[in-house]
């Protein structure tokens, strides 16, 4: 880095931060308010709101600068942070929020001499960038400053290489922002309107996850009138998943956001009626080997109940109980006292019609009571009163039997074991009208019942207030239902949606999707933004190119990666001999922490593979995590993983286990799987097998790879 330059941005660095603790100590000097006065409430509110976000400024308060002059305006400094920071005493902006108009340039600027603009409350802004420059402060000290633009200069490749310099810094165990290395295509994704529902289709390691969040901040900043945190909600895999991401809003000083899985979700929804079944034996089943593999066709539960036709199917059930709900009789609790069965209807049809079925079914029975109490008064004798009040009860209980009152579990269970052939439940596979049937008898479904568990639910009594959200994030929707999103879609507003994922991850064939049109058919095709990213930042160009002549086997609908240039050490298959194999393992992870990889990964196939796996390292003397289903935080260091559960995940180095012809065939469901192990790799990727290669890499040469770079 220039001296010159250095120097400048020293001197600013101080400035700003004796500013920033300047604010900071009189803030903390405020005693914290903690009594019933509700303009006190909002004022401490506002104090705390400003001391995090204080102190998430005072170790990096910012990571850019852009020297932008606006059309007839001289050329002014503008630093851009995580969050914004003033002059206490002027109230001139110090540091510019990254989610401000004006500082979407610094992403969206590519260089060149047209004039940039952004688009601001007043309308568009033009203007000339003079520079663009990336800083990087650590714990309050400068440590890098990088011009990746001076306007006159012909040097292109510093952007890169600044991106380069951030990518190839090891991970721990937590995601990290990336609000200073934004790139254009993932800068239009976050500030997009949030009213348009978004498809991300993102390659492994394309930072779609991490965008997604980053959108999050961006909606809440950019609506903040009309957007509350507390009303949006992501949807991740797993709970291990969401421990992994848990740092990225805090750092950008965003807070109470949902976090959830759907199974969590909807179990709360259902106020735990049921009880959702063990998964772990379930994923096992399907990610086993050979002929233990069950085949996955329409009629496999997951792909059945998670079909937009068995929503169909639950519709025409619904409106056929609507239908005959109110029993075909006059109520007449005593003769020649009576209300009419056709007024009965009248209530339930047209006056309470705005109304979900069961809280029509409580508001007529609180009718038929009051209806009920006023006959009564016209009667005097007191023990001819309670003879009628006693009979007219009596009827009540007797007329209502025959109106059944349903919960989400119980109307469910009716439509599995319906006997009439003439009925709807026809079309419903034998099997699954079996074990469905036996599922609900005992409260414990499977996850696939849960979406139309909720939405029966919501069906009968409606969608609580708590549950209607203003933004819906949905990760690794690739193995989401079309059943889940038309679930989601009734339950946010506005259609405000991103959805995302990576079809060439798409290993949960038995409940997920094959083609983004599945889910792009539920909602209004012109709404509806589609994106593809296909820029890999996570893997070096050896690991992405591997991983591509797997993938590229599968025939999925989509690009390929495109790695940024980062090369590194070629792709190591290595053959292993039973005898040796838990020796090599070990003498390849010390080697892999000798080299500095903080946090490296051996993935097996499956859970149970791996509990095996985990057993002989720890008899060896080896410190390893085991990653199972039910884990719910992931500890980086050393982890023993099953393939399925890395999704999501990245690792300094992974050790990718038995990748031979018996653990993966020439499938496309096993290429996928293989792709999922390959690109979980930032730096080094080892391929152990024993035996003969799987199919899918027999004919790689991991030589190719290094003489095209």
């Amino acid at each position: 880095m220039e001296t010159q330059a250095y120097e400048e941005e020293l001197q600013q660095l101080n400035t700003i931060m004796n500013e920033i603790d300047r604010q900071l100590t009189k803030l903390e000097g405020v005693p914290i308010y903690t009594g019933s006065d509700v303009t006190e409430q909002v004022l401490e509110g506002i104090r705390e709101t400003n001391r995090r976000n204080l102190r998430i400024a005072i170790n990096e308060p910012y990571f850019g600068r852009m020297d932008f002059q606006e059309e007839g305006k001289e050329s002014v400094p503008l630093y851009i942070g995580k969050i914004g920071v003033s002059d206490i005493a002027t109230e001139d902006p110090m540091v510019i929020d990254w989610r401000a108009p004006v500082a979407s340039m610094f992403y969206s600027f590519t260089g060149g001499d047209d004039l940039a603009y952004y688009d601001s409350p007043e309308g568009i802004i033009e203007g000339l960038i003079y520079l663009k420059r990336n800083i990087v402060i650590r714990k309050k000290n400068l440590q890098r400053v990088v011009d990746t633009y001076i306007k006159g200069s012909q040097n292109e490749s510093v952007t890169d290489d600044f991106l380069l310099y951030r990518l190839s810094e090891n991970k721990d165990n937590r995601l990290k922002d990336i609000v200073s290395t934004i790139q254009s295509e993932q800068n239009d994704i976050i500030r997009s309107s949030k009213n348009t529902p978004l498809i991300i289709q993102g390659v492994a390691g394309s930072g779609k996850t991490t965008v997604a969040l980053h959108r999050l901040a961006y909606l809440i900043y950019q609506y903040r009138e009309t957007i509350r945190a507390e009303k949006m909600i992501i949807f991740a895999p797993n709970n291990m998943f969401l421990n992994y991401i848990s740092n990225v809003l805090p750092e950008l000083g965003v807070g109470g956001i949902q976090q959830t899985t759907f199974t969590d979700w909807a179990l709360a929804i259902l106020d735990y009626e049921v009880a959702a079944k063990d998964s772990s034996e379930n994923l096992d089943k399907w990610f086993s080997t050979g002929v233990d593999r069950p085949k996955i066709n329409e009629n496999t539960p997951g792909k059945w109940k998670g079909s937009i036709h068995f929503k169909d199917y639950i519709d025409r059930c619904i409106e056929r109980y609507e239908a005959s709900a109110v029993p075909d009789r006059d109520f007449e609790p005593w003769d020649k006292i009576k209300i009419e069965k056709e007024t009965l209807h009248q209530w339930f049809s047209y006056e309470y019609k705005h109304y979900p079925l069961a809280k029509r079914r409580e508001r007529i029975v609180a009718r038929i009571k009051k209806w009920i109490d006023g006959e009564l008064k016209n009667i005097e004798e007191t023990n001819i009163k309670k003879d009628k009040k006693k009979k007219a009860t009596q009827y009540l209980t007797s007329y209502m039997k025959q109106w059944p009152k349903h919960t989400a579990l119980s109307f469910y269970k009716s439509l599995f074991v319906l006997t009439d052939k003439s009925t709807l439940a026809d079309s419903i596979p034998a099997e699954i009208m079996k074990t469905t049937a036996m599922n609900c008898k005992k409260k414990e479904v499977d996850l696939e019942d849960l979406a139309p568990l909720v939405y029966i639910h919501n069906r009968l009594y409606g969608i609580e207030a708590q549950y209607k959200y203003h933004h819906v994030i949905i990760d690794e929707a690739q193995d989401f239902s079309p059943f889940q999103i038309g679930l989601l879609k009734q339950m946010a507003q506005g259609n405000s949606f991103t959805i995302l994922g990576d079809l060439s991850q798409a290993i949960h064939e038995y409940q997920g999707i094959k083609s983004w049109d599945e889910f792009l058919e539920i909602f209004n095709h012109d709404q509806v933004k589609y994106y593809e990213l296909s820029r890999s930042y996570r893997s070096t160009m050896e690991i992405i190119h591997f991983a591509n002549e797997i993938i590229s086997k599968a025939e999925i609908p989509v690009s390929l990666a495109n790695p940024v240039f980062r090369s590194g050490e070629k792709v190591k298959m290595i053959q292993v001999e039973d005898t040796n194999r838990i020796n090599l393992i070990i003498k390849t992870i010390e080697q892999l922490q000798h080299n500095k990889m903080d946090t490296i990964a051996i993935i097996g196939r499956t859970e149970k593979e791996c509990a095996l796996l985990h057993d002989a390292l720890t008899e060896a003397g080896m410190s390893a995590t085991f990653i199972h289903s039910k884990q719910r935080k992931y500890e980086g260091g050393i982890s023993v993983v099953p393939v399925y559960l890395a999704k999501g995940l990245e690792f300094d180095a992974v050790l990718l286990m038995d990748v031979d012809e018996q653990h993966y065939e020439a499938t496309n469901q096993d290429a996928k799987l293989l792709y999922v192990g390959c690109t979980r790799a930032l730096h080094e990727l080892w391929v152990l097998y024993s035996g003969r290669k799987s199919p899918l890499i027999e004919d790689i040469d991991v030589q190719l790879f290094t003489s095209m770079i």
